[in-house]
């Protein structure tokens, strides 16, 4: 196993914003989730996206969601979806969503979702939308897809996961115990059997590639186990990817920058309680120069 070190940083460094360069050459990411339950996560995603460095975002969820987002989030285009009696992102979305999968780099899929059918649905639409851009399962739209490998086949390849134990439990149909007692097996096997990037996140973070590498993180600590983290999590991996990184490395390094910055956040402020949106202002200085 490679321990994501400053050896591993060094030989994959991420390339420069060169001078000039616009929004839209840095990349374009598309988050779709949230809920009526769970109505911020994609903006903890998208804003992670624009602090490591992407161009644009946009963020599709719940109709009764997208008005207070957009004045939230005023840098983020917001995309109105239907939703159901549940306050979740109801089936067959428009083709709006469609058309915005065709008008960025790279899509996540899942912050903010609590309903696992919805969820499989969504997954289920952009593996059939025939356009070939990375996608970024997390949260529900992980735990959702167990059973659906057949389904997944045109995203082999282009995927990343980033489930921690209870969800790669569901995915692969296991105990969350055996999950955690063996993190690598696990996520190396998830990784060949779906053709995805997994990032197995707990106490230690396993990044696994589907040609059999795995990449160890040792922790930021205990104080990033809290509500919002992964959203965090995923949203940098995301903004890497859309600014062009290979799938696993773009993993490795929003793996460390959001382990880095609870690190920071935790001899300021102590091990824990801290909240997950404070991490996003540490992410642009943890950046290699």
């Amino acid at each position: 196993m490679i321990e994501l070190d400053a050896a591993w940083r060094a030989s994959h460094p991420i390339k420069a914003a060169e001078r000039g360069t616009d929004k839209d050459a840095r990349g374009r990411l598309l988050v779709v989730g949230g809920s009526i339950n769970v109505p911020g996560a994609i903006a903890l995603t998208g804003e992670a996206a624009l602090r490591v460095g992407a161009g644009k975002i946009q963020l599709a969820t719940v109709r009764s969601a997208a008005l207070p987002l957009g004045v939230r989030f005023p840098e983020a285009r917001v995309l109105a979806l239907p939703e159901d009696a549940a306050g979740e992102i109801a089936a067959d979305p428009p083709e709006p969503l469609k058309q915005a999968l065709g008008r960025v780099d790279v899509a996540v899929i899942g912050p903010g979702m609590t309903d696992n059918d919805a969820a499989a649905r969504l997954v289920g639409q952009a593996s059939k939308a025939q356009i070939d851009i990375p996608i970024i399962l997390d949260a529900a739209a992980v735990a959702c897809i167990h059973g659906m490998e057949a389904a997944l086949v045109p995203l082999s390849g282009r995927l990343i996961m980033t489930p921690h134990p209870g969800e790669m439990a569901a995915l692969l149909g296991c105990d969350e115990d055996e999950v955690r007692g063996d993190l690598a097996r696990h996520a190396t096997d998830a990784a060949r059997r779906f053709g995805a990037v997994i990032v197995l996140k707990d106490a230690e973070t396993v990044i696994a590639s589907p040609d059999g590498t795995l990449v160890h993180y040792s922790g930021g600590g205990p104080g990033l186990g809290t509500g919002g983290s992964g959203d965090v999590l995923v949203g940098a991996i995301g903004g890497l990817a859309a600014r062009g990184l290979q799938l696993a490395e773009a993993a490795a390094w929003g793996v460390w920058l959001h382990g880095e910055a609870g690190r920071t956040l935790a001899m300021r402020a102590g091990p824990i309680g801290f909240l997950a949106r404070e991490l996003l202002a540490l992410l642009p200085g943890l950046l290699p120069r």
